[in-house]
């Protein structure tokens, strides 16, 4: 039981680090807190697409000889794919933050509600 809790352990961290993010991104108001909750959900779909990719003894697909077993590169080319999707998006929104603030005066989302249902009325 306990083999197969450690052997599994990486999954179980993706798990964890993703509740972590959701928890982060629905409970915070404060809009910088939201895009480090969406970075933590994504570092943990990272991790557990690695750990679907791993094969234990694997060899780089590169220099390969005869009877080795080859690691999938397809996991990784994603992963880094993913790396770069998300270090554009949470780019974009902090500079949306940042024109949020100036416009506004403020980084959280329920001042920014009352703020906009004054201008509606």
């Amino acid at each position: 039981m306990v083999e197969r809790i450690f052997g599994n352990l990486n999954y179980l961290l993706a798990m964890g680090l993703f509740a972590v993010g959701m928890h982060t991104l629905l409970t915070h108001s404060n809009l910088i807190k939201k895009i480090i909750g969406l970075n933590i959900m994504e570092t943990a779909v990272f991790l557990l697409i690695i750990s679907l990719g791993y094969v234990r003894g694997g060899m780089a697909p590169i220099d390969l000889q005869p009877g080795q077993v080859a690691v999938h590169p397809l996991p990784s080319a994603l992963v880094l794919t993913g790396i770069v999707i998300a270090v554009s998006t949470t780019a974009y929104a902090l500079s949306l933050v940042i024109r949020i603030h100036e416009q506004y005066g403020t980084v959280d989302a329920d001042e920014l509600a009352r703020i906009m249902r004054g201008q509606g009325q």
